[in-house]
């Protein structure tokens, strides 16, 4: 399969859905296509008829991780730090400097930096026999792509070290309880189940939830009173969005708003 295929994106109704799309390999990463699915994020970012993200795999898992078939034997040192900075870590960049919501549909396995690459979006909805898989351990590496700052901050340091180290699968229900997933549901709905979410924030104040998301992930990492004149800067800028506008406006009005998202 050529490379440009292994990344399908389309809009439709205010919604970009990219799909990784390699099913013969489970949907597993190879430099040219990462660098695809970042420039997918990217272009989602620019443009002003997307307003949510929705990401997917083909076939039966979401993504197996990284193609290891593509170094030729055992990878060099240089040959992995190579891929991990320079396809990566801009790629989970584009996802987090994305300001609009991105939610993963996973279905069957995320493994690897499948797995980093699911928890790196904003929101996640799994089919009920899906599952996540730090398999890092199982080859002895350590997790990448950003699997340990999010999976630390998604359930705690212990159950994330615990989950790193094991080499297990986490299920859908258990990811669930653990709050790895916001929602599961049946493997045959999975599709139709996430579509109609992201439509739904599709149709939100979309500046408004860009910010949000910015904000929260500023949170993880600054001090209660640096984030309290980031909320007054932010709340300033949103202030002048017609959604905010028209959100204000319907309330009066005692009516549903009708956001635009700008």
């Amino acid at each position: 399969m050529a490379e440009e295929q292994a990344v399908l994106y389309g809009v439709e109704e205010g919604v970009a859905t990219v799909t990784l799309n390699r099913p013969e390999r489970r949907n597993a990463f190879t430099p040219a296509m990462l660098q695809a699915l970042r420039d997918r994020f990217v272009e989602a970012g620019q443009d002003e008829r997307v307003r949510a993200v929705l990401l997917t795999g083909a076939g039966k898992g979401f993504c197996a991780g990284q193609d290891l078939s593509i170094f030729g034997g055992i990878p060099t040192p240089d040959a992995v730090r190579d891929v991990v900075l320079n396809y990566y870590r801009p790629l989970i960049e584009s996802i987090c400097h994305l300001e609009k919501p991105v939610i993963a549909a996973i279905n069957g396995v995320a493994a690897g930096a499948g797995a980093s690459l699911a928890l790196a979006c904003d929101l996640r909805v799994m089919a009920e026999d899906a599952s996540i898989l730090m398999a890092f351990s199982n080859i002895g590496l350590v997790p990448d792509a950003g699997a340990s700052w999010f999976l630390t901050r998604l359930v705690g340091y212990s159950r994330a070290y615990e989950i790193a180290i094991s080499g297990e699968r986490v299920p859908a229900l258990r990811c669930l309880e653990l709050g790895l997933t916001n929602r599961i549901t049946a493997t045959d709905a999975l599709l139709a189940d996430a579509q109609q979410w992201v439509r739904y924030l599709a149709q939100r104040p979309t500046v408004a939830l860009g910010l949000t998301k910015r904000v929260m992930l500023q949170a993880t990492g600054q001090d209660l009173a640096a984030i309290l004149v980031a909320e007054a800067e932010l709340q300033t800028q949103a202030t002048t969005t017609a959604d905010h506008r028209e959100g204000i406006t319907a309330f009066v009005e005692k009516r549903h708003p009708v956001f635009t998202g700008r």
